[in-house]
């Protein structure tokens, strides 16, 4: 698995993430641990969870089978979701809410430091600035190491870039929902690849339709995760097969496209992708040996 450094930070991570958001809900430890011991087989040493994963039970399972081997993998967490009232009842993004989350984080994964921590998204009542000013202090303070923005704009990323300039701990990652099926983050993408930020999308499998589970006219898998949704539309279905005859032609699966092609395109720092299971954590992995030249990406644009 190809290692990369991470926006302007000395974090190294692999072109694929390992998204941790199904420990504690649909996995519970042992078979938690079964995946993430996959997936560093696998060559993926960059864990993506948050504190509302499972409520904690993310971190925690992180922290279990990690124990001791704080080498084998940078982990990055977030704050600022609803713990129903785990870190207090103040605003997700203020400095009272960040330090209690953080604390409380670093005792679930039995950890020294975060790697890196993410806002997880905005609060809508606090100011960036008090957050990222929050999230400083605790750098200074060597409870973490460098600082992530998610579900933010294009206006965030250039608040936390004054911010650093004028000497606060730099935004290194930015961690949107992005796909080949949903594409409106790319003017946020070119932007933080100049201002030397990581973009790390999240869902590249959108939610399962780059699979090629899905097909017209026939029944879809019972229990996908979208089966009677309304996003399984016939246009959607019609960009997923689009992109599988792009892939096909060139002699790959649509799943290697779905993370090869977005890992290949410029300022993407890392792929997030989960798995519920050791063999889909070594597909996903496997996928992301694709690396599309520049022909091919402007062929994939075109499409």
């Amino acid at each position: 698995m190809e290692q990369q450094r991470l926006g302007g930070s000395d974090l190294v991570v692999s072109r694929v993430g390992l998204g941790c958001n199904n420990f504690g809900r649909r996995l519970d430890l042992e078979r938690s641990r079964a995946v993430i011991e996959a997936a560093i087989a696998a060559g993926i040493t960059f864990l993506d969870t948050a504190d509302i994963y499972g409520t904690g039970e993310s971190e925690r399972f992180i922290g279990e089978t990690l124990a001791g081997r704080s080498d084998d993998a940078v982990v990055a967490t977030k704050f600022g979701n609803d713990m129903h009232g785990l870190n207090g009842d103040a605003p997700g993004g203020s400095r009272e809410y960040a330090r209690r989350a953080v604390d409380a984080s670093l005792e679930r994964l039995r950890r020294e430091h975060i790697d890196l921590l993410y806002y997880h998204r905005p609060d809508g009542i606090t100011p960036l600035e008090e957050t990222l000013g929050a999230m400083h202090e605790l750098v200074v303070e060597g409870k973490v190491r460098w600082l992530g923005l998610s579900n933010v704009g294009i206006d965030a990323l250039e608040t936390a870039a004054r911010l650093a300039a004028a000497g606060s701990s730099p935004v290194v990652a930015v961690q949107n929902h992005y796909s080949l099926v949903n594409r409106e983050d790319d003017a946020l993408v070119a932007r933080a690849e100049e201002l030397g930020i990581g973009y790390i999308p999240y869902f590249p499998l959108a939610s399962g339709l780059l699979t090629g589970k899905y097909r017209r006219g026939q029944a879809h898998p019972e229990g996908a995760r979208l089966t009677g949704d309304d996003r399984l539309s016939d246009e959607r279905i019609g960009r997923m097969e689009q992109l599988e005859r792009f892939a096909e032609s060139r002699g790959h699966t649509i799943l290697e496209l779905a993370i090869g092609g977005l890992a290949s395109i410029p300022g993407v720092a890392s792929v997030i992708a989960g798995a519920t299971s050791p063999e889909q954590v070594r597909a996903n992995a496997a996928a992301g040996a694709w690396h599309l030249d520049p022909s091919e990406l402007d062929e994939l644009e075109a499409v």
